[in-house]
């Protein structure tokens, strides 16, 4: 186990530490199954336990709701105290880092022979992300991604009776928008602080995010800059306002205004518009699939997965457990209270998604997502991403001297990626 204590301790910064527990605490086997949960999915899954329960006597579960703001390094402080849990809801993201870690239980084996968990039954972009280094980590448990919420209205008004499908054809509409609605509006709203609109376009290009085995960035590919130039485009034609959502007062009633036409969201706006929207206005928006640069593009496979930790001795029942919530009829219902999306496509086919209009380009995206790079350090990765992409609109940086920048960010986070990929002989030069 040396090389777990290594890694451990290069992952969490605890240089001088001593000997760490194993990953989760070992527990009697008549001892409560162990479940954490972030947010309102952790509230809501405790109404799905009680059937579980009684299918599988003599087995409790114990939820625990954690906050997302909290949920990582609680994770991270329970893995370095040997306490994690039996099981768990992860964001996609974070997959990476605690299989970096050796936390997670592989998975391949018990989803080949489950007559219930089945990749083909989902979407296969979302499946990808749950495979790090050919090893299936997890299940995805909802999904998500981001694409168009818009003012047909406005668009129609605009000269465009449907929706842009290419880059051309969106930049077209904005500009027809644009000059509709004159000075005090925009045809869109990319919010600087929010990275999804432009990492949405990275992913629609065939070049990859990094290079060298993950080891170093890759911004400066003809790919990236090109994405980036026509995210740069957007406001330097004056379509789009160069600022921050926290810079927008309520974002619902300046779309209701037309104070602008088109906002690259994910599907909790789905009910917050419902919500937020008066009655008599819930026909002025619809939603559609990310514009690609050629045809409907490619987005972003995000969502939350179940994993089961190692060390625990519940790797059994835990799987139970994410069998019993990857059911059709415990979708259909977690979904149906949530608002999240399901990650099984037959749940799509049955009341309400199958008449759900705005939530059909969902489905329709969902087929075309693709995983942000498998390496811990993304995340942080994509905050300096955005935070130059910001300094080049606001700031006028050029998009060739913002790609070095980004690819020099990058490449200071990767360097202990680098250190421990030439220490296995899998050198990223």
């Amino acid at each position: 186990m040396k090389g777990r204590e290594e890694t451990r301790r290069t992952a969490l910064g605890l240089v001088a530490a001593a000997p760490l527990a194993a990953c989760a605490g070992q527990r009697g086997p008549n001892a409560p199954l162990r479940f954490w949960a972030m947010g309102r999915e952790g509230e809501v899954v405790q109404r799905l336990i009680p059937a579980f329960e009684a299918a599988n006597p003599g087995l409790r579960v114990e939820v625990q709701q954690l906050p997302w703001s909290a949920a990582h390094a609680k994770l991270l402080t329970a893995f370095a105290g040997g306490d994690l849990p039996d099981l768990c809801q992860v964001g996609n993201t974070w997959l990476p880092e605690f299989a970096a870690l050796g936390a997670l239980e592989p998975l391949d084996a018990r989803v080949a022979a489950s007559a219930i968990v089945r990749p083909a039954d989902g979407f296969e972009g979302v499946w990808r992300t749950n495979t790090v280094d050919g090893v299936l980590c997890g299940v995805p448990w909802y999904v998500d991604t981001r694409l168009l919420f818009y003012r047909r209205d406005l668009l129609e008004k605009a000269g465009h009776g449907a929706a842009p499908a290419t880059w051309a054809q969106w930049l077209d509409a904005m500009e027809a928008v644009k000059s509709l609605v004159g000075k005090g509006a925009w045809a869109a709203l990319l919010p600087l602080n929010e990275p999804e609109p432009l990492l949405t376009l990275a992913l629609q290009q065939s070049d990859p995010l990094l290079r060298d085995g993950g080891g170093r960035g890759n911004f400066q590919s003809a790919g990236f800059k090109r994405a980036l130039g026509f995210y740069g485009d957007i406001f330097r034609r004056g379509l789009a306002p160069p600022s921050s959502s926290t810079e927008i007062g309520n974002l619902y009633d300046e779309f209701d205004r037309g104070a602008f036409c088109f906002y690259v969201t994910g599907p909790w706006n789905l009910g917050e518009f419902r919500r937020r929207l008066p009655a008599a206005r819930q026909d002025i928006w619809m939603t559609a699939p990310m514009p690609g640069p050629d045809g409907p593009g490619a987005g972003i496979a995000g969502g939350a997965s179940l994993v089961v930790f190692q060390g625990g001795g519940r790797a059994d029942p835990a799987w139970r457990l994410i069998e019993h919530l990857a059911t059709f009829q415990a979708q259909s219902r977690f979904c149906a209270l949530t608002g999240d999306l399901p990650a099984r496509r037959d749940v799509w086919r049955g009341a309400p998604l199958a008449s759900d209009l705005e939530a059909a380009a969902f489905r329709d995206q969902l087929t075309r997502v693709r995983p942000t790079p498998q390496v811990p350090e993304w995340e942080r990765i994509t905050l300096e991403m955005q935070l130059v992409a910001e300094q080049m609109v606001r700031g006028g940086l050029p998009v060739d001297a913002a790609t070095q920048e980004m690819d020099r960010r990058a490449d200071g986070l990767l360097e202990k990626r680098r250190w421990m990929l030439a220490r296995e002989g899998k050198s990223a030069t």
